[in-house]
Protein backbone atom coordinates (compact mmCIF):
# COMPACT_ATOMS: atom_id res chain seq x y z
CA UNK A 1 0.00 0.00 0.00
CA UNK A 2 1.29 3.46 -0.88
CA UNK A 3 1.77 5.90 1.95
CA UNK A 4 2.97 9.45 2.19
CA UNK A 5 6.46 10.00 3.52
CA UNK A 6 6.84 11.11 7.10
CA UNK A 7 8.58 14.48 7.67
CA UNK A 8 11.85 12.75 8.59
CA UNK A 9 11.74 10.71 5.38
CA UNK A 10 11.06 13.86 3.33
CA UNK A 11 14.09 15.57 4.89
CA UNK A 12 16.25 12.53 4.12
CA UNK A 13 15.04 12.40 0.50
CA UNK A 14 15.64 16.15 -0.01
CA UNK A 15 19.10 15.88 1.55
CA UNK A 16 19.99 13.13 -0.95
CA UNK A 17 18.93 15.33 -3.89
CA UNK A 18 20.82 18.30 -2.42
CA UNK A 19 24.01 16.21 -2.23
CA UNK A 20 23.62 15.35 -5.93
CA UNK A 21 23.21 18.99 -6.92
CA UNK A 22 26.29 20.97 -7.95
CA UNK A 23 25.01 23.74 -10.22
CA UNK A 24 24.16 27.14 -8.86
CA UNK A 25 20.81 28.70 -9.68
CA UNK A 26 19.91 32.38 -9.50
CA UNK A 27 17.05 34.56 -10.66
CA UNK A 28 16.34 38.08 -11.81
CA UNK A 29 12.78 39.21 -11.24
CA UNK A 30 12.05 42.29 -13.33
CA UNK A 31 9.08 44.51 -12.46
CA UNK A 32 6.87 41.75 -11.06
CA UNK A 33 4.58 43.78 -8.82
CA UNK A 34 1.98 41.29 -7.59
CA UNK A 35 2.90 40.38 -4.02
CA UNK A 36 1.37 36.91 -4.32
CA UNK A 37 3.47 36.29 -7.45
CA UNK A 38 6.60 37.44 -5.60
CA UNK A 39 5.81 35.20 -2.63
CA UNK A 40 5.19 32.23 -4.89
CA UNK A 41 8.41 32.80 -6.86
CA UNK A 42 10.42 32.98 -3.63
CA UNK A 43 8.80 29.79 -2.36
CA UNK A 44 9.67 27.95 -5.60
CA UNK A 45 13.17 29.45 -5.55
CA UNK A 46 13.76 28.15 -2.03
CA UNK A 47 12.42 24.70 -2.98
CA UNK A 48 14.77 24.42 -5.98
CA UNK A 49 17.82 25.75 -4.13
CA UNK A 50 18.18 29.16 -5.74
CA UNK A 51 21.22 30.89 -4.26
CA UNK A 52 20.48 34.49 -5.13
CA UNK A 53 17.70 36.70 -6.49
CA UNK A 54 18.14 40.16 -7.96
CA UNK A 55 15.00 42.27 -8.00
CA UNK A 56 14.93 44.69 -10.91
CA UNK A 57 12.81 47.60 -12.04
CA UNK A 58 9.82 48.14 -9.78
CA UNK A 59 9.62 44.57 -8.47
CA UNK A 60 7.83 44.19 -5.16
CA UNK A 61 10.18 43.04 -2.38
CA UNK A 62 9.41 39.83 -0.49
CA UNK A 63 9.09 41.85 2.71
CA UNK A 64 5.65 43.00 1.52
CA UNK A 65 3.14 41.49 4.00
CA UNK A 66 1.01 39.99 1.20
CA UNK A 67 4.10 38.37 -0.36
CA UNK A 68 4.89 36.84 3.01
CA UNK A 69 1.52 35.07 3.11
CA UNK A 70 2.50 33.08 0.03
CA UNK A 71 6.25 32.79 0.67
CA UNK A 72 5.64 31.32 4.16
CA UNK A 73 9.05 32.47 5.43
CA UNK A 74 11.04 31.10 2.49
CA UNK A 75 12.30 34.58 1.58
CA UNK A 76 14.78 34.23 4.45
CA UNK A 77 16.27 31.13 2.78
CA UNK A 78 17.31 32.91 -0.42
CA UNK A 79 19.75 35.82 -0.62
CA UNK A 80 18.03 38.70 -2.40
CA UNK A 81 18.89 42.23 -3.45
CA UNK A 82 16.76 45.38 -3.43
CA UNK A 83 15.55 46.48 -6.89
CA UNK A 84 18.14 47.86 -9.29
CA UNK A 85 17.96 48.59 -13.04
CA UNK A 86 17.50 45.37 -15.03
CA UNK A 87 20.74 45.72 -16.99
CA UNK A 88 22.65 46.17 -13.73
CA UNK A 89 21.09 42.99 -12.40
CA UNK A 90 22.23 41.10 -15.52
CA UNK A 91 25.77 42.51 -15.11
CA UNK A 92 25.80 41.46 -11.45
CA UNK A 93 24.67 37.91 -12.31
CA UNK A 94 27.30 37.60 -15.04
CA UNK A 95 29.97 38.91 -12.66
CA UNK A 96 29.01 36.07 -10.29
CA UNK A 97 29.66 33.56 -13.09
CA UNK A 98 26.09 32.84 -14.18
CA UNK A 99 24.88 32.38 -17.73
CA UNK A 100 21.72 34.49 -17.94
CA UNK A 101 18.60 33.25 -19.74
CA UNK A 102 15.34 35.16 -19.97
CA UNK A 103 12.06 33.24 -20.07
CA UNK A 104 10.25 35.16 -22.78
CA UNK A 105 8.51 34.75 -26.12
CA UNK A 106 10.81 36.29 -28.74
CA UNK A 107 11.51 35.39 -32.37
CA UNK A 108 14.89 33.87 -31.50
CA UNK A 109 13.90 32.12 -28.27
CA UNK A 110 14.55 28.38 -28.03
CA UNK A 111 12.28 25.88 -26.30
CA UNK A 112 13.09 25.64 -22.58
CA UNK A 113 14.08 21.96 -22.80
CA UNK A 114 16.75 22.82 -25.41
CA UNK A 115 18.17 25.88 -23.66
CA UNK A 116 21.20 24.19 -22.05
CA UNK A 117 20.30 25.07 -18.48
CA UNK A 118 22.32 22.26 -16.85
CA UNK A 119 25.04 24.61 -15.54
CA UNK A 120 25.31 27.69 -13.31
CA UNK A 121 22.39 29.65 -14.66
CA UNK A 122 20.41 32.75 -13.78
CA UNK A 123 16.81 32.67 -14.99
CA UNK A 124 14.96 35.90 -15.68
CA UNK A 125 11.22 36.50 -15.52
CA UNK A 126 9.52 39.79 -16.29
CA UNK A 127 6.46 41.81 -15.52
CA UNK A 128 3.03 40.20 -15.39
CA UNK A 129 1.74 42.48 -18.17
CA UNK A 130 4.70 43.18 -20.45
CA UNK A 131 7.29 40.49 -19.77
CA UNK A 132 10.98 41.37 -19.91
CA UNK A 133 12.05 44.83 -21.00
CA UNK A 134 13.86 45.29 -24.35
CA UNK A 135 17.00 46.49 -22.53
CA UNK A 136 17.07 43.36 -20.39
CA UNK A 137 16.53 41.11 -23.42
CA UNK A 138 19.50 42.77 -25.15
CA UNK A 139 21.70 42.16 -22.10
CA UNK A 140 21.04 38.43 -21.48
CA UNK A 141 23.00 35.50 -22.92
CA UNK A 142 19.94 33.70 -24.27
CA UNK A 143 16.16 33.60 -24.37
CA UNK A 144 13.95 30.56 -24.02
CA UNK A 145 10.23 29.90 -23.91
CA UNK A 146 7.95 27.31 -22.38
CA UNK A 147 6.22 25.30 -25.14
CA UNK A 148 2.44 25.19 -24.79
CA UNK A 149 -0.14 23.23 -26.70
CA UNK A 150 -3.33 24.53 -25.12
CA UNK A 151 -5.43 27.50 -26.11
CA UNK A 152 -3.90 29.86 -23.57
CA UNK A 153 -0.99 31.99 -24.77
CA UNK A 154 1.01 32.33 -21.58
CA UNK A 155 1.55 31.21 -17.99
CA UNK A 156 1.24 33.23 -14.81
CA UNK A 157 4.73 34.60 -14.06
CA UNK A 158 5.10 32.60 -10.83
CA UNK A 159 4.11 29.39 -12.62
CA UNK A 160 6.54 30.14 -15.46
CA UNK A 161 9.33 30.71 -12.92
CA UNK A 162 8.60 27.38 -11.21
CA UNK A 163 8.55 25.52 -14.53
CA UNK A 164 11.86 27.08 -15.59
CA UNK A 165 13.53 26.33 -12.24
CA UNK A 166 12.30 22.75 -12.42
CA UNK A 167 13.65 22.35 -15.94
CA UNK A 168 17.06 23.73 -14.95
CA UNK A 169 17.33 21.15 -12.17
CA UNK A 170 15.95 18.39 -14.41
CA UNK A 171 18.67 19.07 -16.96
CA UNK A 172 21.31 18.89 -14.24
CA UNK A 173 19.90 15.66 -12.80
CA UNK A 174 19.13 14.03 -16.17
CA UNK A 175 21.94 11.47 -15.96
CA UNK A 176 21.81 10.77 -12.24
CA UNK A 177 20.63 7.51 -10.81
CA UNK A 178 17.53 7.98 -8.67
CA UNK A 179 18.34 8.46 -4.97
Amino acid sequence: MRRQLRPTDVKRLNRTWRRNTQNRLAMIIESVTGPFNIGSIFRSAAAFGVDEIWLAGNATPPTNPKAGKTALGTERLVKWHEPIPATEAVKAAKAEGYTVHAIELTAEAVPLHRAGLGRDVCLVVGSEDHGCSPALLDAVDGVCYIPQVGRVGSFNVAVAAAIALSEARRQEWENLLEP
